[in-house]
């Protein structure tokens, strides 16, 4: 695996470049390898690679998908994509798998449960560890999603772990944020955090089908009741409740068309463009903030120093503010 990482950093411009905008499979599978790689000297290579293929993003379709597990994320996601891809589009799907706090692994099982959109040529679909990272998706995600873009694929679908960790990350790196929920889980709305409602753009309660049906009716009329309570984030979009059975294929077209209409009120490309200029300077500052932790960690003498006041912390004679201070102001003599 080094070695291959090695090679692609080689060959990163313009080789890879061209590959992944020429829409190789193989080409961008290397490159998000690439630019997934936790190595230092890796990202040299990777941010070449992304300046190359920047400019190449279009009119892009990014979905967010977020929900605990069992509501059928995966189900729903092949049902959307299969249909997608049946009107000719090209979708990308970034499914994350939550990477165990022993190990660092992960399950990685998404083009397993995905059979039929795994096969499909027209999706694309790349599991990654989410390496613990808060909000349920991995570090690199936005990369990744811009690397999708750029190999000509116009939609592009993020899943998140759904841990009931804070979904506001992948909310912030897409167009339209759509929760997930399955009827049959007690009462509806003590099942659910506030906060989550308040940024999702669309709720789906799947499998709405059979014996669950009528549940899953009556869950969306409470969900609608409650959102009617809430501010939307957007002056002119009130956050749709549907209904869909994914298994069964039913109303996976009225979902897509909701996400349509969410586009719409999102505003002309003048409006989508200040949208996603403003997630890029979010975007931004996380870089920032990683980055500075990740150079205090490596820097020996911190290091050193931080071990000593961990001491004395764990030993209750400083207080972790104080010694965090401390800490951060010998790193910045350096």
């Amino acid at each position: 695996m080094r070695a291959s990482l090695a090679a692609m950093a080689k060959k990163a411009q313009p080789d890879l470049a061209e590959g992944v905008l020429a829409g190789d499979r193989r080409a961008l599978a290397q490159g998000i390898t690439l630019v997934e790689s936790s190595r230092p000297d890796h990202r040299a290579a990777a941010e070449a690679l992304l300046e190359a293929v920047l400019p190449a993003g279009g009119e892009v379709v990014r979905l967010g998908i977020s929900g605990a597990p069992g509501v059928g994320k995966s189900t729903f996601i092949e049902a959307l994509g299969t249909s997608l891809t049946a009107e000719g589009r090209q979708v990308a799907v970034l499914a994350v798998d939550p990477s165990s706090v022993r190990s660092g692994g992960s399950i990685l099982g998404d083009k397993t449960r995905m059979e039929d959109l795994a096969r499909d040529p027209r999706a694309f679909i790349r599991p990654s560890p989410s390496g613990g990272t808060l909000g349920g998706v991995a570090r690199r995600s936005r990369e990744v999603m811009l690397l999708c873009e750029a190999a000509g694929h116009d939609v592009v679908i993020v899943e998140t772990v759904g841990v009931g960790q804070s979904e506001i990350a992948v909310a912030a790196m897409v167009d339209t944020f759509v929760l997930l929920l399955a009827p049959g889980g007690g009462d509806a709305l003590q099942g659910i955090k506030r906060g989550i409602m308040e940024i999702a753009d669309l709720i789906v309660v799947n499998k709405s089908d059979g014996d669950l049906k009528r549940a899953a009716e009556a869950m969306a009329a409470q969900y609608a009741g409650a959102l009617g309570l809430l501010r939307p984030i957007l002056a002119n979009w009130q956050p749709e409740v549907l209904t869909c059975s994914a298994a069964a294929g039913q109303g996976i077209d009225e979902v897509w068309q909701a996400v349509l209409r969410h586009r719409q009120a999102i505003g002309d490309q003048t409006a989508l463009a200040a949208r996603r200029a403003e997630q890029a300077r979010a975007w931004l500052g996380n870089e920032l903030e990683e980055g500075l932790v990740a150079a205090l960690r490596a820097d020996p003498g911190t290091a050193s120093l931080a071990a000593e006041l961990e001491v004395r912390v764990e030993a209750g004679e400083l207080s972790p503010g104080a010694a965090a201070r401390e800490i951060i102001a010998a790193f910045l003599k350096h």
